[in-house]
């Protein structure tokens, strides 16, 4: 389980939704940010800067970040090992929600 992660420039997504993270130089994952961008499920979190990763969500929402694929991996990572260090330490998930 994932909590909110930073893709950069204060944009989070929710973790548990993203399905894969992708370089967006190859011609198929052009093909699919245009895609998106026709049927409006393109959301772009870059503020104008270069595109440097490609987020998918299992919505098929296609967001763009300007944070590296390996970045956004990491925090994933991070997330991923805050959660566990949090429910080792605390036997009942629905107190900590409370407790936020």
């Amino acid at each position: 389980m994932y909590g909110l992660i930073n893709i950069g420039f204060g944009n989070m997504i929710v973790g548990d939704r993203v399905v894969a993270i992708v370089n967006p130089e190859s011609a198929p994952m052009k093909r699919l940010k245009d895609q998106a961008k026709d049927e409006g499920k393109l959301i772009d979190a870059t503020y104008g800067r270069k595109t440097r990763a490609i987020i998918i969500t299992d919505s098929n929402h296609i967001i763009l970040s300007a944070i590296q694929p390996e970045t956004i991996s990491a925090r994933f990572k991070q997330s991923f090992q805050d959660f566990n260090k949090v429910l080792k330490n605390n036997s009942n998930p629905e107190v900590i929600i409370e407790k936020k």
